[in-house]
Order: structure tokens, then C-alpha cells, then sequence
């Protein structure tokens, strides 16, 4: 099982608060980093939390306000402060170049590394970034500027081989690898051994939404249907769902009908404008946090299939309250 992680570096909103960093979040799959907004102070969170910068490869950015994007240049600089090297990717919103690009000009005029800028179209989904293990599309959000979500989605991996039997049949070494994708086995004198045989199956593939800045929007229920964690944020509670229509955000209420409504198993909430919690009701998550709650230390794991930590639960808003 390959490990699939999410940390939390920062879950706040516009209004600095000595308990919560601004959005930031790294995904880890595979050990290969995927960064989603970079919040102020996302450099620090980032050793904090003791993540390797030559891991990380691909930014994202859900919309040019300063609470998810005012860490880039510091998190940039940082990397080349501890010697990484390869190509960095920020996928973001069209005008992000000519936002960061003097300053990139500026202040970190000799990277190591190169900095590319990949621009993801807002009001649409589509995919903006595939490698052999996932395949990342963008989500429609509703926001008082033009703003994007992302969705993680797991490739389906190799079936697990099953040693007894693959010795039982004297399956050469070299043979392994196909068998894995698949393929059945022919031995020696011409029998052909079905796969079932000789494998389970892989892993279920994994699915992660970033549904961050938006209002209560449920065109994103048939394309977040079902996912293992949506993270949505929560920046309101109920006495000021007018103020958050006004500002196109979401109460926490809200955030829970859309769960409720798309049928995903674990709901992550955040965003905080004052106090927070944020939930967990199932396994299949990973999910470390150094910014929330106290500077306590929490997590999920995708990879053994079970909760490790968990702060809080979610109380189930949706069945309560819209029966």
C-alpha cells in the first residue's frame, strides 16, 4: 500500500489568530509532495512538520487572496536555502505569473531550480496535472474572486502478488512485474494459470476534494461524489450564514449538508474565522496537522487503513438538521 497523506500546515482564514496558520496543506503520496495554498508562514510549518522541500514538486493555488498565497515566495526561497534543485510547478490561476513573477525577479534571483507556472481556468473542472499515480482536476468554487478547488484522484495500483503460490508455481522473477498488472502465467508444459491464482486485488484508489474559498454550491455534488476525505471549509458558523452569502463562503452547517449530500466517508473542515474542530468518522485517511488546535500533533493513515489520532468527531449536521 502506498502512503497517501494529508498535512495540515495551516487551516485559518484572512484574520491572523495565534492558534491557526493560514491555508496550506500537503499532500503525500508516495512520498512525492503536492502542496495546496501557501498560506504565510507556510515554510515554517513546512520543517516543523520535518517534510523534505525535495519532495515537493507542484503547487497549487486556489485563488490569488494573500491568506492562500502570501507564503509563496518565502516557501520558494526557503527550498533554495536547503539546496533543491528540480523544476518547481505552480498551478494557479492565470494572472499568477504576472502576480509572483517580479517578485521571483526580485527577491530570489538565483534559484537552484526553475519555476514554472501552470494555469488552471476557473468556473470549469479538468485535469491539470497527471503522473502515473494520480490525476488532479480542477472544481468550480464560488468566490468573491475567480477561484478553483482541486480534486486528488489515486490511479488504481498493482495487484499484490501472493508468495505461496507464485513459489508453488515456480514463477520466475522476471515474470512478476506482468503478473502484477494483470497478466495470467503459462508454465513450463503450456498451462496457463489465471491470475485470480496468484494475486488479490489492488488496493481501492484513493480520492481527496479541496473545496476552498467557496460559498454553498451543490453543482459540486455529482463530481465530489463519494470521495474518502473532502476537506470544505468552514469559515462561519450558523449566526452569520448571512454574512457568509455576502462574502461567498460557507458555514459549518453548510459544509456538512454538501458531505451529507455527496456521500463521501470523512468530512475535514477548516478555514477557521474563530475557533474549530474538524472531524473524522471513518479509517482510509491520513491526516497530520501542526497548525489546529493547540499545536497538537494528529494523524490519519491512508496507508495501514486506520486512524491513528483524530481530534473531535463530526457530529452528523446534515442528518440532524436537514432530515
Amino acid at each position: 500500500m502506498g502512503k497517501f497523506e494529508v498535512n495540515i500546515l495551516g487551516c485559518g482564514s484572512a484574520l491572523p489568530t495565534a492558534r491557526h496558520y493560514p491555508s496550506t496543506q500537503i499532500l503525500n503520496i508516495r512520498d512525492n509532495l503536492f502542496m495546496i495554498d501557501c498560506g504565510e508562514g507556510a515554510q515554517i510549518q513546512f520543517r516543523r512538520m520535518r517534510l523534505k522541500f525535495t519532495r515537493l514538486g507542484h503547487i497549487f493555488l486556489s485563488h490569488l487572496h494573500g491568506d492562500h498565497c502570501f507564503g509563496l515566495i518565502g516557501m520558494i526561497s526557503a527550498s533554495a536555502l536547503v539546496g533543491r534543485t528540480g523544476e518547481l510547478v505552480i498551478h494557479a490561476h492565470p494572472q499568477a505569473e504576472q502576480v509572483f513573477r517580479p517578485q521571483l525577479d526580485f527577491f530570489c534571483r538565483d534559484l537552484p531550480f526553475t519555476v514554472r507556472f501552470e494555469p488552471v481556468l476557473p468556473n470549469r473542472t479538468e485535469v491539470i496535472y497527471e503522473d502515473k499515480s494520480i490525476r488532479v482536476r480542477s472544481l468550480p468554487m464560488i468566490h468573491r474572486v475567480p477561484c478553483s478547488g482541486f480534486l486528488f484522484e489515486e490511479k488504481v495500483g498493482m495487484r499484490h502478488l501472493l508468495g505461496d503460490m507464485m513459489n508453488f508455481y515456480n514463477v520466475p522473477v522476471y515474470r512478476r512485474a506482468a503478473i502484477k498488472a494483470g497478466e495470467d502465467f503459462v508454465t513450463s508444459d503450456g498451462r496457463i494459470i489465471p491470475n485470480s491464482y496468484l494475486t488479490t486485488p489492488a488496493d481501492p484508489p484513493l480520492r481527496y476534494a479541496y473545496c476552498s474559498d467557496t460559498a454553498y454550491n451543490e453543482a459540486l455534488l455529482p463530481i465530489i461524489e463519494g470521495v474518502d476525505l473532502l476537506y470544505h471549509e468552514a469559515t462561519f458558523g450558523d449566526d452569520a450564514e448571512a454574512l457568509a452569502k455576502e462574502t461567498c463562503h460557507s458555514t459549518a452547517r453548510q459544509a456538512a449538508i454538501i458531505a451529507r449530500k455527496a456521500g463521501v466517508k470523512q468530512l475535514l473542515l477548516g478555514l477557521f474565522f474563530t475557533a474549530s474542530s474538524f472531524t473524522a468518522n471513518e479509517r482510509n485517511i491520513s491526516f497530520t496537522s501542526s497548525s489546529a488546535l493547540c499545536w497538537r500533533i494528529c494523524s490519519f493513515f491512508f496507508g495501514k487503513r486506520r486512524i491513528e489520532n483524530y481530534i473531535g468527531e463530526i457530529d452528523d449536521w446534515g442528518k440532524q438538521n436537514h432530515p
